[in-house]
């Protein structure tokens, strides 16, 4: 692969880059940051893509009849990047922009798209994704929650959990079980859910990194007009299998690796000023094995989302490819934020608040985080069973 960008490329990353540096705050990531305080955090987060969509920079791969740029793959990891090294906020309504519009884009009806789509690429509509239950996780097709058609509603009942962002948003997809006499996953429908809706109740999840992005989401005789079911009736696990292939693009893998890079070089500074006695951490010899071992599993995930995204260039469907390079990440990731705490030392349960924490408590919030990152976006065994029966054509 010619890792080379055209002179098209190179002046839509420099458009960019102007664009950025004209329009992210004065300081930003030097002195100013995102707020601390989660609401205005999430307030801060869906401004900046509204800015965004003004200055014609949201849902760029969108197609130009729905407010995109048509953008090429290649233009949106540009995109990734240049919002990574700009050290960008990333938007509140990523789960309507990445996922419900390009579900929408592939199976929506015509009215679906006019109604919704103009609405989350301008930021007006906030959007969260109703999969995951109590009990059907990783094994996404045990979903209970059920959807009984009464006339020209369907009426819902069931239990959602982890449902990100739901106590900001406005809309829901949601997967419901409409035939329970179907083979699980035979009898699955795709709903479009407005969050006013009488009988929903969001009750956030305080997770151990003290932030409540996370919350359950229970569904008490919630009347959904049938015009918001997406495809066909029992369709539903087919539209949803389209919405996951786009919750871990190629594209944004390339963003997500420069961040965990720019992670790991702050963690390199550290160790090179924390002293330990009379010599700095880094010069501990275990230790710079093991900061090695994170730079090179890095360079590594870069490797990987390059191959992926040369075969996403020619033409290749989105495939195992995001499992295997989940799958590496999110360990990989998580070493390196253990490796943080040895760095730390005893300085380790200082944490933000703490005059005396280590560059503000980050890598102690990193790596409270990083537990998540081998459950969400599918959990690292699924992951290894997606790879052991595509890739290596192991029996199920």
């Amino acid at each position: 692969m010619d890792f080379t960008y055209s002179p098209k490329d190179l002046a839509f990353r420099d458009e960019l880059r102007g664009w950025l540096a004209a329009n992210l705050p004065q300081g930003w990531g030097e002195t100013v940051f995102l707020p601390e305080d989660e609401d205005e955090n999430a307030m801060f987060r869906l401004d900046w893509e509204r800015k965004l969509y003004k200055g014609g920079w949201n849902g760029i791969a969108w197609p130009k009849d729905y407010g995109g740029r048509g953008a090429t793959l290649v233009e949106q990891a540009i995109f990734a990047e240049e919002m990574a090294r700009a050290k960008a906020p990333e938007g509140l309504n990523i789960i309507g922009r990445n996922l419900v519009a390009t579900t929408l884009l592939h199976h929506g009806s015509d009215a679906q798209k006019a109604r919704f789509l103009p609405k989350i690429i301008s930021g007006e509509e906030v959007w969260c994704q109703g999969f995951s239950e109590p009990n059907a996780g990783s094994d996404l097709a045990a979903v209970r929650c059920q959807a009984v058609r009464d006339g020209d509603h369907f009426v819902v009942n069931g239990q959602k959990i982890w449902t990100s962002f739901a106590q900001y948003s406005q809309w829901c997809i949601l997967l419901a079980r409409t035939d329970p006499s179907a083979p699980k996953h035979k009898g699955i429908s795709f709903l479009l859910v407005d969050m006013k809706t009488p009988g929903i109740t969001i009750r956030p999840l305080r997770q151990i990194s003290g932030e409540c992005e996370f919350n359950e989401t229970f569904f008490d005789d919630v009347r959904v007009p049938v015009e918001n079911l997406v495809g066909e009736l029992n369709g539903g696990w087919r539209i949803a299998m389209t919405t996951l292939a786009y919750e871990r693009g190629p594209e944004d893998a390339l963003g997500r690796q420069l961040v965990f890079r720019q992670e790991l070089d702050q963690l390199l500074a550290t160790a090179a000023k924390l002293q330990r006695g009379n010599r700095s951490a880094i010069e501990d010899g275990l230790l710079r094995q093991k900061l090695a071992k994170s730079l090179v599993g890095i360079e590594i995930m870069r490797l990987n989302c390059l191959r992926a995204f040369s075969k996403s260039l020619k033409g290749a469907p989105r495939g195992a490819e995001a499992s295997m390079n989940k799958l590496y990440w999110s360990h990989v990731m998580q070493d390196m934020f253990d490796t943080a705490m040895e760095v730390l030392g005893p300085l380790a349960p200082l944490t933000a608040g703490d005059a005396h924490a280590v560059d503000g408590g980050r890598f102690q919030l990193g790596f409270l985080r990083s537990k998540a990152f081998t459950i969400y976006s599918g959990s690292s065994e699924i992951q290894r069973n997606i790879i052991a029966e595509r890739v290596l054509g192991l029996p199920k």
